[in-house]
């Protein structure tokens, strides 16, 4: 993963029973549009950009940006497949749903262990 993704886990918190989407979103930092380009990725394994913006009838340049966001987050993989006329293009795959909920799982759990050590260092004072 090469960029930290920004936690909206205080949006999550505000919800009492959040759908997945919403947990998917807020964990990893990312817009719901980015989200339902992965949930769609996951039916449509190694595709292209130009067949994502078909399914998901966005503009090329907007799946173009949601998926280098799954990508930057480890959502998805990039991979480079050569043309037999010369040239490649590039194929995108959804990482699988167990491996993102363990991503989700571990991210909470972090979280709350920060949390929980806040916790456990205030000491009273004010000035904390």
């Amino acid at each position: 993963m090469s960029e930290k993704p920004q936690h909206r886990l205080g949006e999550l918190m505000e919800q009492s029973n959040p759908p997945f989407r919403n947990v998917l979103s807020c964990v990893f930092g990312i817009e719901d549009h980015e989200t339902r380009t992965y949930l769609v990725l996951l039916d449509y394994p190694g595709s292209t950009i130009e067949e994502l913006a078909s399914v998901l009838e966005r503009d090329r340049s907007t799946v173009n940006r949601s998926l280098s966001t799954l990508v930057d987050r480890g959502l998805a993989t990039r991979d480079r497949r050569l043309l037999d006329g010369g040239g490649y293009i590039y194929q995108y795959t959804a990482i699988t749903l167990p491996e993102a909920k363990t991503m989700l799982h571990e991210a909470l759990d972090a979280w709350t262990e920060q949390v929980h050590g806040v916790i456990d260092e205030f000491d009273g004072s004010t000035a904390n």
